[in-house]
């Protein structure tokens, strides 16, 4: 109960940090191609982390911000998603925007708000 309560009271700085990590993986030189190298694993990571991210946020909007549609959080991460992408195209010389980077982020998102409907209990209208 204390771990709930905790994660409550801190929801907002949760997802801000976890935007914030985001931000920093997709713009920082990574290291060289692994050793192993598993067909379209970027991908698969892009929507974790867009699910992870719209759950924190989501969650975060029924802590404090519970004005908010749910679909202002949902816009909110897929413009994060592509403003990301286009920085990575402007920004780096080692990174490069993707369409298919969108798709999996947007496919995260559906996933984390899918997964936020079902472990709220009740609806959640978009």
């Amino acid at each position: 109960m204390r771990i709930k309560t905790l994660l409550k009271d801190n929801s907002l700085y949760i997802s801000i940090a976890i935007t914030i990590l985001i931000t920093l993986l997709s713009l920082i030189k990574t290291h060289p191609k692994p050793i192993v190298d598993i067909s379209n694993l970027d991908k698969v990571q892009h929507t974790f982390a867009y699910m992870v991210l719209t759950i924190s946020w989501l969650v975060s909007r029924d802590v404090k911000f519970n004005t908010i549609p749910y679909s202002v959080i949902l816009i909110a991460c897929l413009l994060f998603g592509i403003i990301i992408e286009v920085l990575q195209g402007r920004l780096t010389t080692y990174r490069s925007a993707s369409l298919l980077d969108v798709v999996a982020n947007s496919l995260g998102i559906a996933i984390g708000f899918m997964i936020f409907k079902t472990f709220k209990g009740k609806k959640a209208d978009i």
